[in-house]
């Protein structure tokens, strides 16, 4: 397993955006960002939800804990809380992007704005 693949508490796992890259079409993209950072200069991850941290217990109450996320943010710090949160009550197959947006864009992957 490598780095950017270490099981983190709550049992999920960090992947760099090539990896998550990977997952688009067999993974649910949940945004944790603000409104005015989803469609910022950053912009977001092409088909990714928007769920700012703020809502996302509420959120998360109606989603199927079998499902593959993908969680992420500017940088992959508040995504890695919301995976912590997300893995600690019962979600089985929570990544979170490391690097976020930052990485996701540096990366060149594709973007919406």
């Amino acid at each position: 397993m490598s780095a950017a693949q270490a099981v983190r508490p709550g049992h999920y796992r960090d992947q760099s955006p090539l990896e998550v890259a990977a997952e688009r079409g067999r993974a649910r993209f949940i945004d944790v960002r603000e409104p005015y950072e989803f469609t910022g200069e950053l912009g977001h991850v092409p088909g990714s939800e928007l769920v700012p941290l703020a809502g996302l217990e509420r959120a998360a109450r109606g989603w199927s804990h079998e499902h593959r996320l993908v969680i992420v943010c500017r940088s992959g710090a508040r995504s890695g809380r919301a995976a912590a949160y997300l893995a600690s009550v019962g979600f089985k197959d929570v990544i979170n992007l490391a690097g976020g947006m930052i990485g996701w864009s540096e990366a060149g992957l594709p973007v919406e704005r």
